[in-house]
This record gives C-alpha cells, structure tokens and sequence, in this order.
C-alpha cells in the first residue's frame, strides 16, 4: 500500500513540478508585457493628452457639446478566459458595439482634423489601459496560483514523499529482524533436532553394546557347567 502510496505522490509531484515550470514561463512572459506595456502607455497618454490641447486650439472648448450629446457607446469591454496549465487566467478585451459615432458636426468650422486625432489617440489609449488591465489581473490571479502550485510541491517532497519513505524504511527494516529471527530460530530447531537425533543414535548404540553383552556373559556361564560332574548333596 505505501509503495503505491509513494508512486502516485512522486507522480504527483512530477505534474506539479511541470505545472509550476510552465507557470513561470508565463509569469515571466507577463510580467515583460505588463513593462512594456507600462512603457508605451506613457507616450501614448502624452500623444493623447497634447493631441487634445491641439483639438482645443484649434475648434475651441468642444467639450460641453460632448458631455451634451447622446452618450451611446460604440466601445465595451468583454471579458475571456485563458487556461494557462490549468489555471484560468481572466482576460479582457475591447471590443466596438457598431454604434454611430455621435457629435459628426464637431469642428465643422474648423478643427475637425484635430477631433478626429484625438478620438483615435484617445481609442489607442483606451485599448492600451483595457489591455494593462488583463494583463495586471491575469498577472496576480498566476502569482497566487503559482504560490499554491509551489506549496503542494514543496510539501510533497519535504513532507509527504520523506515520510512515506520512512515508513516504508521501517517495513523493510522490521522485515529484516523478522527474516533474522525466523532463520536464527530454524537454526536453533534444526540444532535441538540433530542434537535429539544424535542422542538418539548414541542411546541405540549403547543398547546395542549392552544387549551383547548380556548375551556374552550368559553364553559364559553357562558353557562350563556340567551337570553330571556335581556330586549328590544329601541334607
């Protein structure tokens, strides 16, 4: 039972090992996008922010005609899912709703180039933050899923496996003393039997010598008596 114990935890910890490996690829690959990413959105948020100053200059304060307008989205956010060695990592992305674009009569009299700018670099923007996002959330959900992978690992091979391999350790050992002792003991038997036969051999030889013995000296005692040599004994 042990030993397919220990079997299928060192089994077990083999899969974990790998799961942990690929997980720290992926936690290194994320951990790069999140910097890089990082890095471009500050040029893009300047990019953005400068192409705004620029929209105003030019076709004035148009922000109240915005915050006026319908306010339909033509973006959403969906949310995925992203199975990384078992692991579901939540990913989200952008995507456009095919809505109309409100406010098309902004900077008609001039400056509509610069709107226009600023709605793609504000889109750019937008589609950079929504991917930092996935990316920071997917990042802490495998940090804590790559802690718990490394625990169970660490716990099967400084815990679980050592002390299935003790115990296995004291099977074989009592095993042994067992084996010792039933061969001392067979020893101990097989000595008594040939002591027991030995004895026995002796004591048949020593009846044997005796039975010829008793036979010799009768065979003596009677051999020289003669029965007509004696003379009559009168009372």
């Amino acid at each position: 039972i042990f030993k397919v114990k220990k079997k299928a935890a060192e089994g077990g910890y083999k899969l974990l090992k790998k799961k942990a490996d690929a997980l720290k690829v992926k936690f290194r690959d994320y951990a790069k996008a999140i910097a890089e990413t990082k890095g471009n959105m500050s040029q893009d948020a300047a990019a953005a922010f400068f192409s705004m100053t620029q929209a105003e200059y030019a076709a004035g304060n148009f922000k109240q005609k915005v915050a006026e307008g319908p306010m339909t989205a033509r973006i959403r956010v969906g949310a995925g899912i992203d199975n990384v060695a078992g692991v579901k990592l939540p990913v989200f992305r952008l995507y456009e709703t095919g809505a109309v674009a409100e406010n098309q009569s902004l900077g008609l009299v001039g400056g509509g180039k610069k709107i226009v700018a600023v709605r793609e670099k504000f889109t750019s923007l937008l589609d950079a933050l929504i991917k930092l996002a996935s990316l920071q959330t997917s990042f802490v959900t495998l940090d804590e899923a790559l802690k718990v992978t490394n625990r169970r690992v660490n716990a099967l091979e400084n815990v679980t496996i050592p002390k299935i391999q003790n115990v296995l350790d004291y099977i074989s050992r009592e095993l042994d003393e067992l084996e010792r002792e039933d061969f001392t003991r067979l020893k101990l038997v097989q000595g008594k039997k040939e002591q027991e036969l030995e004895e026995d051999r002796k004591r048949k030889e020593a009846e044997s010598r005796k039975g010829v013995t008793v036979k010799a000296n009768e065979k003596d005692l009677t051999a020289g008596f003669d029965a007509a040599e004696d003379e009559d004994v009168v009372f």
